[in-house]
């Protein structure tokens, strides 16, 4: 049986004393929770320390935003995912929507899960279409080239150890979500796709939906059968909420 995961993404935002603040109400409820589900917390990398601390003997685990495919060099601004480790992270996101739209090629996305892999950390690899795509009837052969990338060049079996976030662009930040019906049958393809190469690592795969997850849709969406959790943006942002989102997943 699948384990569920609810991964934090604070993309861009806070300062020290807000995360400082947002961290410590969300741990004192969040450690029974995480007994029965797995639950990321991804700050910006200047808290990364910080967070690590405040992390530190909880059962929620720390994860990054992203990750060079590179170990050194000349890559200014970037960061290694051979560093992260320092930091003890167990999982980084990779290939969101948000750097896909800035040029981030499916190609890259798939060495950085290799550089991910190879550093004993798990990826989150983000697919998803765009509403023109959706609308143009693109939407699963979009989902299908972007896995597809990462499964030519990591294999298989690496797939298998990795997360499949389903981020439809066109729902995140946006205040639209997919239906519950709309997303299981994304990741019913996915898992399907997977399938096509190998049933146990499809069937151990873990899947979750990214787009505009909140209080208020969690549940529905959580109760399909091959959503294993989500990816949640605004929303982790309020503890109140987040720990409501995570609480329903571990229902």
């Amino acid at each position: 049986m699948r384990r569920s995961l609810v991964a934090a993404n604070w993309k861009m935002n806070g300062s020290r004393e807000f995360i400082t603040e947002l961290l410590g109400a969300m741990l004192k409820r969040l450690d029974v929770v995480a007994t029965q589900t797995d639950i990321l917390v991804c700050p910006p990398a200047p808290y990364y320390e910080l967070c690590a601390g405040m992390l530190d003997g909880s059962a929620v685990k720390l994860g990054a935003q992203n990750a060079h495919e590179a170990q050194s060099g000349a890559f200014t601004g970037e960061i290694a995912a051979n560093m992260l480790t320092d930091f003890d992270v167990s999982m980084v996101i990779l290939g969101h929507s948000e750097r896909r739209s800035d040029g981030e090629t499916d190609e890259q996305v798939a060495h950085k899960c290799a550089a991910v892999l190879a550093q004993g950390m798990l990826p989150i690899v983000c697919v998803g279409e765009t509403l023109q795509e959706r609308e143009a009837g693109q939407a699963e052969n979009v989902v299908q080239r972007q896995l597809n990338a990462v499964l030519d060049h990591c294999g298989i079996e690496a797939l298998s150890e990795a997360v499949i976030a389903y981020e439809p662009v066109w729902a995140i930040g946006t205040g639209e979500t997919a239906t519950p019906e709309q997303a299981q049958q994304m990741h019913a393809f996915i898992r399907g796709t997977v399938a096509q190469q190998s049933g146990h690592s499809a069937a151990k795969m873990r899947i979750l939906y990214g787009g505009s997850v909140n209080a208020g849709n969690a549940a529905a969406l959580f109760a399909q059968e091959d959503i294993d959790g989500g990816l949640v943006g605004g929303a982790s942002l309020k503890p109140d909420e987040f720990i409501m989102i995570c609480e329903s997943v571990s229902k």
